[in-house]
């Protein structure tokens, strides 16, 4: 019975070991995120789907991340609203309604595949690319 005991006592000790362990690590991954908040995992999802709904919605057919040709680059956008409280809703409304004579000549069609949620997805994104 005694040695039963014994066995129980080490089975809680690591339990409550793992939990402090698991508690430790998770508190140090809150403060790493809270510290340096684009490589917390939702900024990284964030990221990764608002590519690949640019990529799917063929916004790249006319836009790059890094490089002008028919459309503005993405960074170049973000740079120019970086810091403008307005920059998300206006970049929402500009992907859903398009617009003429913002970075050229050329027009950006309305893109009306996408819902609200969606080109708030990609207004996002293209902000965080500053």
């Amino acid at each position: 019975m005694k040695r039963k005991s014994q066995a129980n006592n080490k089975t809680a000790t690591l339990t409550v070991a793992r939990l402090v362990l698991a508690t430790i690590g998770a508190a140090a991954l809150s403060t790493a995120q809270a510290q340096n908040p684009q490589n917390a995992p939702g900024a990284a999802n964030a990221a990764s789907s608002g590519l690949a709904l640019a990529q799917q919605q063929n916004c790249m057919s006319c836009h790059s991340v890094t490089r002008t040709f028919m459309g503005p680059a993405f960074h170049d956008v973000a740079a120019k609203y970086a810091g403008k409280p307005e920059a998300q809703s206006y970049l929402t409304r500009k992907i859903l309604e398009g617009s003429t004579g913002v970075w050229g000549m050329v027009p950006m069609p309305a893109n009306t595949q996408l819902n609200p949620a969606q080109a708030a997805l990609l207004a996002s994104w293209v902000l965080s690319l500053k």
